[in-house]
């Protein structure tokens, strides 16, 4: 068996820090856990996932506003607007309150002819200025039928 290249002569006896590592290129236990640091943050080596947990919480919170507005953990009273381009709306934006002075999440929607080519959502932190989190699609057709959806997905 070949030797990893580190400086631990083939050996991986990982302090248990007792906390997450705190230092980028760190790596050690928490218990059962070992983790990581990298220039995105904490994450967890045998997670598998490319997503920190505060990213997959932010994801999480975008998708209570696909479609319906806010739901789960925010509170009532929120406020919406939609601005249209003729029959299509082109984005609707939902405020904390009907002061409009913080946004929560923006949809905004682009247009080819009768066909949704792409869709945007942006999810604000609650400053309602700072965009925190955004889902995008690229959507080609075949005639009036959807053919294929492309979403990039980035989280700050």
């Amino acid at each position: 068996m070949a030797r990893t290249p580190d400086p631990l002569q083939g050996t991986l006896d990982l302090p248990d820090l007792g906390e997450d590592p705190t230092e980028v290129g760190q790596i050690g236990r928490n218990g059962t856990d070992i983790k990581a640091v990298d220039g995105s943050g904490v994450f967890n080596l045998r997670s598998g996932a490319g997503l920190t947990e505060a990213q997959h919480r932010i994801l999480r919170q975008l998708i209570h506003f696909i479609d319906d507005g806010p739901a789960e953990g925010f509170a009532s009273g929120a406020y919406c607007e939609t601005s249209w381009s003729g029959p299509f709306p082109t984005l609707e934006v939902w405020w904390e309150s009907s002061s409009k002075l913080k946004k929560i999440v923006e949809h905004s929607m682009g247009w080819t002819g009768a066909n949704l080519t792409s869709e945007a959502w942006s999810v604000y932190a609650t400053d309602g200025v700072t965009v925190i989190g955004q889902v995008s699609d690229a959507i080609t057709y075949s005639g009036l039928f959807e053919q294929t959806r492309t979403r990039t997905i980035t989280v700050s």
